[in-house]
């Protein structure tokens, strides 16, 4: 059994030795905002927070978020509404298919969380492990600087 605080909430759940936080947290939890992208930890679509700091889930083991704090994009809400940094990415228009977007927020929540008024520069290079198929890249970085100036 493995014990761990997701979004806020006490959760307990059996998984297979190996099996990825990625695994546990789609298919037992319903926490669906973290997605499968290359499976490799090249893509960024998996990030999650455990005890605040970004991982990549799909090379993550469940085990390893035992007695910890994992947050998803769906912890980030505040009060059932987005997020400042989510409600920037709706508002710069930011997503386009959604493949990299909850990583693109994790990403970008982590870098506000140690830096709180990033430069373009400190946004790109934070993001720089997180892949974007469609292209959106600058209204991604948009995004991020609207929501440490709106913060």
């Amino acid at each position: 059994m493995i014990n761990f605080n997701l979004n806020g909430t006490d959760v307990s759940v059996e998984a297979p030795e190996g099996a990825t936080l990625l695994s546990v947290l789609t298919n037992q939890l319903d926490a669906n905002g973290q997605k499968f992208g290359c499976g490799k930890a090249q893509c960024g679509a998996c990030a999650v927070h455990v005890d605040g700091e970004r991982v990549i889930s799909c090379q993550t083991t469940a085990a390893s978020a035992a007695g910890r704090s994992v947050t998803t994009l769906e912890g980030l809400r505040e009060n059932g509404k987005p997020s400042k940094l989510q409600q920037a990415f709706i508002d710069e228009q930011a997503a386009q298919c959604g493949y990299c977007l909850s990583g693109m927020i994790m990403t970008a929540q982590a870098l506000l969380d140690i830096n709180p008024k990033p430069t373009e520069s400190d946004v790109r290079a934070a993001l720089n492990g997180n892949l974007c198929r469609c292209g959106t890249h600058n209204r991604i970085v948009r995004a991020v600087l609207r929501a440490a100036e709106e913060a």
